[in-house]
């Protein structure tokens, strides 16, 4: 008599290889989200207003970024399968549809480094600026966005020579995307949830001649 066993559940803390995380993860289907960092399972907690109402601004930002830009793809906790060790399920994803380092696989997932993660996180002290930030960095994902909403910061992070190097606000308070021209970003009123003045701010930078210049490059590739 053959004896079937069940696949134990995703557990925080489990140290899995990227396969066998993936066979556990198909097997939870009530699971909303869980991640892969450095060969270590991570399961989130039910999700509390407080990271949900950002993350709807965020999206909505993105979103209509996206909508304008054309072949820039958006993407809501789409995971991410970065390498061996690490399969994230960030918050939001923009990534080029064409010329970027990233693809979709023939099972729907998104592979490689997308050029724009967005996390949001509970506080500075939350794995998203350390063990995250690393992991993404060493894989190349060019921009990495990170809203602390207890902190009310915003570190916006851009991968030169290896590195990040935080973006600096101008005189005004916007953050500009290296990656993606035109998305502009108005950090004070994004953390006020004044999502009109972030949308405002965000149609400057799309009427922005660099944005013009950045959409005419991807509509002749």
């Amino acid at each position: 008599m053959k004896l079937e066993y069940s696949l134990p559940p995703l557990e925080n803390g489990d140290r899995l290889t990227r396969d066998e995380f993936e066979r556990r993860y198909a097997a939870m289907p009530q699971l909303k989200k869980a991640e892969l960092i450095e060969g270590i399972v991570y399961v989130a907690s039910p999700v509390r207003v407080s990271h949900s109402q950002p993350h709807a601004e965020i999206m909505t930002w993105l979103g209509v970024y996206k909508a304008v830009t054309p072949r820039v793809l958006a993407y809501d906790n789409p995971t991410v399968r970065l390498d061996g060790d690490n399969e994230p399920q960030p918050d939001a994803v923009l990534r080029l549809e064409k010329g970027g380092n990233s693809r979709i696989s023939e099972d729907g997932y998104i592979e490689g480094a997308p050029e724009l993660v967005v996390e949001i996180a509970a506080s500075s002290a939350a794995y998203d600026l350390h063990d995250k930030l690393r992991v993404y960095r060493r894989n190349g994902v060019q921009e990495y966005l990170v809203w602390c909403i207890y902190d009310r910061q915003i570190h916006w992070f851009s991968l030169a020579a290896g590195e990040y190097q935080p973006l600096t606000a101008d005189a005004e308070g916007i953050l500009r995307s290296r990656q993606f021209p035109g998305l502009w970003l108005a950090t004070e009123a994004l953390l006020a949830h004044d999502l009109a003045a972030v949308l405002g701010v965000l149609q400057q930078g799309i009427a922005s001649p660099e944005h013009q210049a950045f959409v005419q490059i991807l509509v002749e590739t």
